[in-house]
């Protein structure tokens, strides 16, 4: 087993929670948090371009100012390692922009899980058609 922990932009978290379910896997947690990569962002001009989205991409060079936190989303899930490849795909699609921001994703090893209310325990316990 696998845990999947995907970083992405707050204004994609909708898309990627239907592509995900989808694909099939209804089951993961999401939270809210804020980061940033090597790049510092320009929030005025950020705010200015999430308020109209026609400024388009030229912009974003721009935004290398600044230290301030980014507002993104975390989803987490374990899945079987036989599907860590499908579920990055669908991640990556849904959430490659092609500018700096997009996310990352973590692929971490899990070494056992159990289902609380069952105590079914590895792979039956991630088992969304069980129990």
């Amino acid at each position: 087993m696998k845990e999947v922990l995907a970083i992405v932009r707050a204004n994609k978290i909708n898309q990627t929670k239907e592509a995900l379910v989808a694909a099939g896997l209804p089951s993961f947690t999401g939270s809210r948090c804020v980061g940033r990569g090597r790049r510092p962002v320009d929030f005025e001009t950020l705010e200015a371009l999430n308020r109209d989205p026609s400024m388009g991409t030229d912009v974003l060079p721009g935004l290398a100012q600044g230290a301030r936190l980014i507002p993104k989303r975390m989803l987490s899930m374990v899945v079987p390692k036989e599907r860590v490849k499908e579920i990055v795909e669908v991640i990556i699609k849904t959430n490659q922009t092609g500018t700096p921001g997009d996310g990352k994703v973590f692929v971490l090893p899990v070494s056992d899980v159990f289902r609380v209310r069952t105590r079914e325990e590895g792979l039956d316990a991630i088992d969304e058609m069980k129990g």
